[in-house]
């Protein structure tokens, strides 16, 4: 709809120019918005007053001469001047309900787009250190990178979904000599469990696995037995996290080791890179990046006075590495512990010559875990934390991810159990699905009744003169932009916003009219309109790996 507004603007601009009533002859950019309140109608311009300087007339006159010039159209119910220059545009019902036909004929493709056409982006997310399970923070990052990733490729991105195994280093050691320690005690050992090692009954059962398939393992020096111990609770653990992921909707295209890039020597050669561009120096024995050349408050070391590399130093490697395999952007999903890194990374990224924008890091905040309204802690079998397995095996996939998505990522969320598990309008989720599953009785009663689905462009959808009918339509033209809107600023809880909309206005007309009439035209009309709804109710779901049911 504001492509077609907005050609028509330029169309009367360019008219304007040729009859000499307008003279600066240069088209600017013409910006389409939807008005903050319905009353100043469908659509709005500010065009008069970005034209006044040029033009050396008021905003108010120019608006007045481009109405004039706009003339009298059949897509236009009405143009209007208000204030200072703002021209308001209210749609003639026939361009909203145009839209039904195009939702029915494009079907799962309506609301895809070309915007990222051409543009390669990488979504890092989860990301989780191998060492134990997938606590519902991990949920929460999983749901919104998949979502992002989704709404990306929706309007047009080619991305790629890799999941950074953070395999080497400290805490894997650490897993080694946890499970180590209790694989000694299934021996018959006292042993003094560190206050540093890893808690919880998945290292027991890692250990008595261990014990069971790799008996030769005690018999080992401290050392190696450690070390097979990390590799063994490295393997096995990822494998739960593919199997908790894989049983929340989400999968990887890539799983990157962190160890590779020490097997390849990758850190050392990135890292030689950036002494190559003047960008770190040595200092006290350490080498430091110079991050406050690009904004950051200090600079990092990379490689310690011992001669050991940073944690800094392999993230900084692996982003490099990013870059090198030729995305134009990167994104990470990362907890909001971490925000004290965003600097220091989006300065390595200017260092290397991209803008800093290129590198976009999205932080998850907390969830508040409830029952009934009150602060619940499941049992903890795995730790300190409660796991994303023991949520989702709770309440389900598909309320599980809706409600990780409900609200920006940067916020903060309460997840109320008992509530993602009622089946009643009070249930977000529960609500949008029911509406889809709504629509799908109705075409069930309307194929008993020997009604067909009438196809794109077959219905006469003059027969829809109610209000709500018009608001829905136009509630269903505005999901394109509204996917690119979610695209553009990696925040797919305005699909969910969209989506609860959407069910509430389905919802009311559902129970004020009837679909299957007398009228057969009316009944078709009726039908191409909640056919809509379901498609873009199924689309948007589908971008957020919420399931659409038919029944309920």
């Amino acid at each position: 709809m504001k492509d077609l507004l907005r050609h028509q603007v330029a169309k009367a601009l360019q008219a304007c120019f040729d009859s000499q009533t307008l003279h600066s002859g240069d088209m600017p950019d013409i910006q389409i918005e939807v008005p903050g309140n319905p009353e100043h109608g469908d659509f709005a311009t500010n065009i008069a007053m970005t034209m006044a300087r040029a033009e050396k007339k008021a905003p108010r006159q120019i608006a007045e001469v481009l109405v004039a010039t706009l003339g009298a159209s059949p897509l236009l119910d009405k143009v209007e001047v208000a204030g200072p220059g703002f021209i308001n545009f209210t749609l003639a019902p026939v361009c909203w309900y145009e839209v039904l036909d195009d939702i029915m004929a494009r079907g799962w493709r309506y609301g895809t787009s070309r915007v990222g056409q051409g543009q390669k982006v990488q979504v890092e997310f989860v990301s989780a250190n191998p060492t134990g399970p997938l606590h519902i923070g991990h949920g929460r990052g999983a749901a919104v990178g998949d979502a992002v990733a989704s709404i990306l490729q929706a309007a047009g991105f080619d991305v790629q979904r890799e999941y950074y195994v953070n395999d080497a280093g400290n805490q894997v050691a650490t897993l080694g000599r946890s499970i180590w320690l209790r694989l000694r005690e299934l021996h018959g050992e006292q042993i003094s469990f560190p206050e540093d090692g890893y808690q919880g009954e998945y290292i027991r059962k890692l250990a008595t696995s261990m014990r069971d398939e790799s008996p030769e393992a005690i018999n080992q020096e401290e050392a190696e037995a450690i070390k097979l111990c990390s590799a063994y609770g490295v393997s096995k653990i990822l494998d739960w996290i593919a199997t908790d992921l894989k049983a929340f909707g989400i999968t990887f295209d890539n799983w990157f080791s962190e160890q590779s890039l020490y097997d390849r020597n990758m850190v050392a050669t990135e890292l030689a890179k950036l002494a190559g561009k003047g960008l770190s120096y040595e200092r006290d024995d350490a080498v430091w990046l110079r991050t406050t050349d690009f904004g950051d408050d200090k600079d990092r070391v990379l490689i310690k006075s011992d001669g050991s590399p940073t944690y800094f130093a392999s993230d900084v490697a692996y982003h490099m590495e990013k870059f090198d395999r030729g995305f134009d952007r990167v994104i990470d999903v990362w907890g909001a512990d971490h925000h004290g890194y965003v600097p220091r990374m989006k300065a390595v990224v200017a260092g290397l010559g991209h803008p800093a924008e290129d590198l976009q890091v999205l932080l998850i905040q907390m969830v508040n875990l409830l029952r009934d309204g009150q602060p619940y802690t499941m049992g903890k079998r795995s730790g300190n934390f409660v796991t994303l397995h023991d949520v989702v095996d709770e309440v389900g996939k598909d309320a599980c991810r809706f409600f990780f998505l409900m609200r920006r990522s940067d916020s903060q969320l309460d997840f109320d159990l008992e509530l993602a598990k009622r089946q009643s309008s009070d249930n977000p989720v529960y609500y949008v699905q029911y509406a889809h599953a709504r629509v799908c009785s109705i075409n069930r009663t309307a194929a008993e009744q020997g009604v067909d689905l009438p196809a794109s462009g077959t219905a006469d959808l003059s027969c829809l003169t109610l209000a709500e009918e018009l608001a829905l339509a136009k509630h269903l033209a505005r999901y394109p932009e509204t996917v690119v809107g979610a695209a553009q600023t990696c925040e797919p809880h305005r699909i969910v916003y969209y989506l609860q909309e959407l069910a509430a206005q389905f919802h009311s007309y559902y129970n004020r009219q009837r679909v299957l009439v007398e009228d057969a035209q009316i009944t078709r009309a009726r039908l191409s309109l909640v056919n809509g709804v379901r498609i873009v109710l199924a689309n948007a779901l589908n971008l957020l790996g919420v399931d659409a049911p038919e029944r309920m």
